[in-house]
């Protein structure tokens, strides 16, 4: 369910999920900051007064991302959270083999894990150093916490790749599939190989705008492109870390080993995954919370 309201500022119409009354937001509008309420029309609570833009960037993002981001995991407030997303990786490693569970079980975690990541986006990027509460909605509303965040993902690469996808379609015609992207050296070849990349150099921006802005029509190149030119190297570090999350990923595996000590080393790998995909999201937020003011929504 939507809950519609005006801001406290400025009087623009703003609209959340129900599932995140209570929590803090940003005009988009005026920068004003407040509690979404919990029914649509109420007048949410000011938490600051009308913020002044920020051009200069907030100093200290390299310790916040490297040392001060390990203190989200010894916080008291961290301990439900982990423990749900313990219990998950738990659940995936151990069932998801069994009978239809194989095919369901990815959805459902993967899709709940996707909304987790959203969640931890917005709320460092919003200034709050703890991990969002656990939010697996009702019965009814399930589905959608689960199929939601699977779409803003793959949509979001989706938007990212076109050109990449565009150029590989009509490629084809010259015998150029997907396999043989990265096989050959041809003018053809390298334009697709820097269209791939260049993509996926632009998705933690694009992920970014929609946990945060929450509004797909802010997925526009010059809103993505601004503070990678601003803010290159703090950036890079984002998708670097990025990138060893899904290295990570890609080296674990499923598979319940032979004996006790294969069985807690893949299980291990499969909680490592999750330590740096929490850190790599919140370097997300964090470059948002220190470079806020080069982003132009």
């Amino acid at each position: 369910m939507t809950i519609e309201f005006n801001c406290p500022n400025c009087g623009a119409l703003i609209a959340f999920d129900s599932k995140h009354a209570g929590q803090r937001a940003k005009c988009l509008t005026c920068g004003q900051k407040f509690l979404i309420p919990a029914a649509s029309f109420e007048k949410p609570e000011k938490i600051a007064p009308e913020p002044k833009p920020r051009e200069e960037p907030i100093p200290g993002f390299y310790r916040a991302v490297f040392l001060d981001n390990w203190r989200i995991f010894v916080r008291p407030e961290s301990v439900t959270p982990l423990a749900f997303v313990i219990a998950v990786v738990c659940f995936r490693f151990f069932l998801s083999g069994a009978c239809c569970l194989g095919y369901v079980a990815p959805i459902i975690i993967w899709g709940w894990l996707f909304g987790f990541y959203l969640s931890i986006i917005y709320q460092t990027a919003c200034d709050e150093d703890v991990l969002p509460e656990i939010d697996v909605g009702t019965s009814v509303t399930f589905l959608w916490h689960v199929l939601e965040p699977i779409f803003i993902f793959t949509y979001t690469l989706f938007l990212v790749e076109l050109p990449f996808i565009i150029t590989l379609s009509l490629a084809n015609s010259h015998g150029i599939t997907f396999d043989h992207i990265w096989s050959g050296h041809t003018p053809l070849h390298l334009l697709l190989q820097v269209f791939q990349i260049g993509g996926l150099f632009l998705f933690p921006a694009a992920i970014l705008t929609l946990a945060v802005g929450q509004d797909f029509t802010l997925l526009r190149p010059d809103y993505l492109l601004a503070p990678l030119f601003r803010a290159f190297l703090p950036y890079l570090t984002v998708v670097l870390l990025l990138v060893a999350t899904c290295y990570v990923e890609m080296h674990t595996t499923q598979e319940i080993g032979k004996d006790t000590m294969t069985t807690a080393k893949n299980l291990g790998g499969n909680l490592l995954v999750q330590v740096v995909a929490i850190l790599s999201m919140r370097s997300i937020g964090l470059l948002y919370r220190h470079y806020g003011g080069y982003f132009k929504w």
